[in-house]
Parts: structure tokens; sequence; C-alpha cells
């Protein structure tokens, strides 16, 4: 018996949450970059079912066993989704350690506003616990009220668009996007009042390619230990396009809402809400139509 015990230690050990197998090659690369497979473990691919076949609509955070975050403009509750996790190319039907998974519920943060973006949040609970692997892992997440300092550098990942109104990526994508302080963001010349302080902006110097994150997708940020945090899931940004001048991309900032996301997790049965389909205008990261 001690050594099974033992032995299970070693594996919650092995698999603790932020800390790849296989770590991401980080480089300064501008607009964005393939991933080294296996190295972004907790990045989920959010698909809706259209006919008979699924489509990657959004990105998505494991952030346990069996919980996933995205964005709550992600979620119409006339779709049906799954949840890909392990997944690096998404045209790629056979990769070794991705998994297909259907939710078992769908909870949108009770406050979601659609028309200001505020809350947008939601979590995704799978039927049962995955268990983890070199392909699949949990994100951290950060303690509740962090606020990361300006220039601090993260990176966003997902299949987004690689430029404006280009087509979405097959291979995994990360860009380098460092934090912008509240107090820039906010000045009026640039996001102004829609920035509100349960956001984080990052990248917002025209230069790097915020296109690269899928709505719902994380933004990683790097620990002094090495492990990585998902201090942000991506939500809006400007019509004008990925690369525009004093208009970062905007995150909804995950310890803004550390104590929802243990609420819920702990009590789901309390909440079903998921909101009927909603128009915006802010947000150049829709979720994708095939």
């Amino acid at each position: 018996i001690m050594k099974f015990v033992i032995l299970a230690l070693f594996v919650a050990g092995a698999y603790g949450c932020g800390l790849p197998t296989f770590p991401p090659i980080i480089t300064r690369v501008v607009g964005g970059e393939d991933v080294r497979e296996n190295s972004w473990p907790w990045q989920v691919s959010l698909q809706y079912q259209s006919g008979s076949s699924f489509h990657h609509t959004c990105g998505a955070t494991l952030i346990s066993s069996q919980w996933v975050m995205t964005a709550a403009h992600c979620i119409n509750s006339r779709n049906t989704y799954r949840v890909y996790l392990g997944k690096h190319n998404l045209k790629s039907n056979n990769e070794e350690g991705s998994m297909a998974l259907t939710p078992a519920k769908i909870i949108v943060h009770e406050n979601w506003d659609s028309y200001r973006i505020r809350n947008d949040i939601a979590l995704i609970k799978l039927q049962s616990p995955v268990t983890f692997s070199d392909s699949v892992m949990a994100a951290c997440l950060p303690d509740s009220g962090i606020v990361l300092p300006h220039n601090a550098p993260c990176y966003v990942t997902g299949w987004g668009r690689l430029w404006t109104g280009g087509p979405i990526a097959d291979v995994l994508q990360q860009a380098l996007l460092p934090v912008v302080s509240h107090a820039n963001c906010t000045k009026p010349d640039w996001w102004g009042s829609l920035v509100t302080s349960s956001m984080v902006c990052a990248g917002g110097d025209g230069d790097l390619a915020s296109c690269n994150g899928d709505s719902g997708g994380p933004l990683n940020c790097q620990n002094s230990d090495g492990s990585w945090d998902v201090h942000g899931v991506v939500s809006f940004g400007s019509s004008m396009g990925c690369n525009y001048p004093k208009k970062p991309s905007v995150f909804t900032r995950v310890s803004a809402y550390i104590s929802w996301i243990n609420n819920v997790s702990a009590h789901p049965t309390l909440q079903h809400y998921i909101p009927s389909h909603h128009t915006f205008t802010r947000i150049p990261f829709p979720p994708h139509k095939g």
C-alpha cells in the first residue's frame, strides 16, 4: 500500500499545474509563431456542432481535471459544444494524447453584460475528470487580486487569425504580448472607460499581433518558479484591426474572479445559466464560424 501511495504522490507532482513536460520555446518573435507541440497543455479548442461535424469557435483553458474556463461571449445556448484537449493542429484528426469531451454543464457569469462586455467569463464542467498527461495538463490560476506590472511579458496562445481578416491558424500559435498598465489602457485615446479594473490589457504598441488570441483563450504569464499562471481570458479588441496603436487586446482579469471560480466549481448545481445569442460591437475576436 505504501508503494502505491508514494507512486500516487509522484504522479500528482509530475503533473502539477502550469509546468509543461515540454516547456514552450520562448522567443520575442513579433506577430506570433507555431508553438512547440504540447508546450501549452492547458490550451483547449472549444468547438460547436454544425450538421455532423464540429468546428473550432473559441479558445479555452483547462484549469483543473474537470473544469475549463472560457469567455462568456463564446457561449450560445443554441449550440452544442465539445471541448478538445491536447490539440496542436486543428486539421489533424488523430493526434496522440488528444481527446474530445462533451460538457456536463456550462456556467456563464451571472453578471455577464454583452453590451459593455463586462464579466466576460464562463466555466465548463467536464462529465468526468481527465487524467493529466504530457499533452493534457491544467494551468495555474493567479492569487486573487494580483495585478501584473506594466510590460510584464505574457504570451497569448490560440488558433486565432494570423493577421487582420486572415484565416484562422491550423497549428497552435503563441505571441508575446506585454501587459499594458491599467493607467495607460484607460487613457481617453486608448480604451478609456470601456476597460474596467476587472480587465487586463496586453500588447498595445500596434506592432505585436494580438490577432493570435482566440476569444476565450489564455493570456499566459510565467512565475519566478517557472510555472505558468493564466492571468487573462481573451475578451475584446479594436474593430479597426488587430495591431492598431493604443488599442491593446483586452482580457478578463482572472485574478478578479478567483472567488467566483471557486464558488461555481464547488456548487455547480446552483447555476445553469446559458445566455441566448448576442451581438457584439467591439469584439474583433468573434467566435470563429467554420
